[in-house]
């Protein structure tokens, strides 16, 4: 005997079953549930298109399934007709919108997450998505044979956000809700800032909730670590603390024309970070990330360790390829300084052998002096002590960032291999308002990889440059800026080859420090910053 509960499933099972076979044929919808309304509405734009090269694509037009199943050529289909037929004459109808909506208090905030790609759950395509404010899914399409429409029916959820367009909808009803309840949401979807709030960004001292009743700092979230990407997170976190960047990529008007995927993904980013009303209280750069692996030809990619030094070094000059203007950009403007390099070599003809078959240098040398831009500084490491202690214990060396950074003062000879054998020079002629330094910690040789253990001192406050290294004369009318403040210290820490990487971080507003490692973050001391194995360090110029 079957239960009041089985009979009632089978009859819920039947009509759901004569509904999707009523819709698939018939371009007017009769329903017997008065819940489900019956109005005819218009498609967006983008969904018509698709739709049209779904069948062009899976080799639909103009073709049929025999008998047998061989698909066989055929001038008219009449399914086809039909479904064409209502496509032609739905452009013409107006959405229905209303301000009301019943099924407005099933909408679960605590399951809508958009940080992920904007895919269809069940077709992967990523036009005309819409995401189910019940479930949080994803679903391509709202016309009657699409996915969201279905799942409207099957699910009994009947709220969805067009991802692009941010038009909510009720389906399978058709009609648009406009409710000023839902514009959280939006705001969730793709965050706003107005050119006012940008320029008090850094003003603001108030902690935000997310819906689970944990507080964040906006621009002081964590990010998600989708396996391996450690080396990312500590980058973007860094590249954050860059005032004229982040303000930048705040204003999506600021690169609106610009097609790269990778500039407006790391706008979506930016924003989610320094967004003050979200749902949660971390970010995930899934999409981010995503960008990241196309651009760069899955150099960098999800579930492969990457060196931060290298992801920087790509991410800065790719943005700046993208966004350049008579070769600017806001890249160049944060980080690029200039450097003028000294090359020495010894001439071959001046090489001669001595009878022990040594060779002797008879003094001819070639210098070639050249201006180059660069947007980091890379500093060499002494070599650490071979020898234990009498304690026998490892001696851990030290030494000050101002005896490295003696590389740069035009007198200190670099010997390089590449791409010859030659004898370098450096020095600043060109302060940049962003310094990246970059410690070469690693030594890669035909075996294994070495890590250099050796700590750095430096200030974390008032790092004064022409105190150890020469700096250009300023022009008239202008005064040399050669003080720097630490904003981002990233370390390593493990072995190398392994290991993993975190960031400390300041937050402007009320000068405190932050430590961070995915979505690890918590308050720190600034002389704690100085204790660690610094791998790359970004310091602002004092105006």
């Amino acid at each position: 005997m079957k239960t009041n509960t089985e009979e009632e499933n089978m009859e819920s099972e039947s009509k759901r079953q004569k509904l999707l076979h009523d819709s698939s044929s018939s371009p007017l919808l009769t329903i017997d549930n008065p819940l489900l309304p019956l109005a005819s509405y218009a498609d967006d734009d983008d969904e018509e298109e698709d739709y049209q090269e779904r069948r062009e694509e899976n080799g639909y037009e103009g073709k049929k399934h025999g008998k047998d199943g061989q698909i066989v050529e055929s001038d008219e289909d009449d399914e086809d007709d039909r479904e064409e037929r209502w496509n032609q004459g739905r452009g013409k109808r107006q959405v229905e919108v209303r301000r009301d909506c019943p099924y407005l208090d099933t909408v679960n905030r605590q399951v809508l997450d958009f940080d992920f790609e904007k895919c269809c759950s069940v077709s992967l395509k990523n036009i005309n998505v819409y995401a189910c404010l019940v479930c949080g899914k994803y679903y391509q399409g709202r016309g009657r044979k699409s996915h969201a429409y279905t799942h409207s029916l099957e699910a009994g959820h009947h709220v969805y956000i067009n991802l692009q367009t941010e038009k909510v909808y009720c389906l399978p009803d058709g009609y648009e809700i406009s409710d000023p309840s839902l514009d959280d949401i939006r705001h969730v979807l793709y965050p706003r800032f107005s050119r006012e709030q940008v320029v008090h960004l850094d003003k603001n001292k108030q902690w935000s909730r997310a819906l689970d009743g944990s507080d964040y700092l906006p621009g002081m979230v964590g990010l998600n670590n989708i396996k391996e990407t450690d080396f990312v997170n500590v980058t973007i976190q860094s590249l954050m603390r860059v005032t004229p960047l982040r303000n930048f990529f705040l204003i999506p008007e600021n690169y609106q024309n610009c097609k790269s995927p990778l500039v407006h993904r790391f706008g979506e980013l930016t924003r989610k970070i320094w967004h003050a009303r979200n749902f949660k209280g971390q970010v995930s750069p899934h999409e981010f990330l995503q960008a990241v692996m196309k651009a760069s030809k899955k150099r960098f990619r999800i579930g492969a360790q990457s060196d931060p030094v290298e992801f920087i070094s790509w991410l800065l000059n790719t943005l700046h390829a993208d966004l350049k203007k008579k070769n600017r950009s806001i890249i160049y403007k944060c980080f690029q300084g200039e450097l003028e390099v000294v090359k020495e070599i010894h001439n071959k003809s001046s090489i001669e052998k001595k009878d022990n078959g040594d060779d002797l240098t008879n003094g001819a040398v070639s210098e070639e002096t050249s201006i180059m831009p660069f947007l980091m500084l890379g500093l060499d490491l002494p070599p650490p002590p071979l020898f234990k202690d009498v304690m026998e214990k490892n001696i851990i060396p030290q030494v000050p960032l101002f005896n490295i950074l003696k590389k740069f003062d035009g007198e200190s000879v670099t010997e390089v291999v590449r791409p010859c054998i030659a004898r370098m020079r450096y020095r600043i002629t060109k302060l940049p308002q962003y310094l990246i330094l970059h410690m070469r910690r690693f030594t890669k040789n035909n075996f294994f990889v070495e890590k250099n253990p050796t700590l750095v001192n430096f200030p974390v406050k008032n790092l004064e440059l022409k105190d150890y290294i020469p700096l250009p004369t300023p022009k008239e009318n202008e005064k040399l800026r050669s003080k720097y403040d630490l904003i981002a210290n990233i370390v390593h820490d493990g072995k190398p080859g392994e290991g993993s990487y975190r960031v400390f971080v300041q937050r402007k507003s009320e000068e405190l420090w932050y430590e961070m490692q995915d979505l690890h973050v918590a308050e720190t001391l600034p002389q704690m910053v100085a204790l660690s194995e610094t791998y790359m360090q970004i310091y602002e110029q004092q105006q």
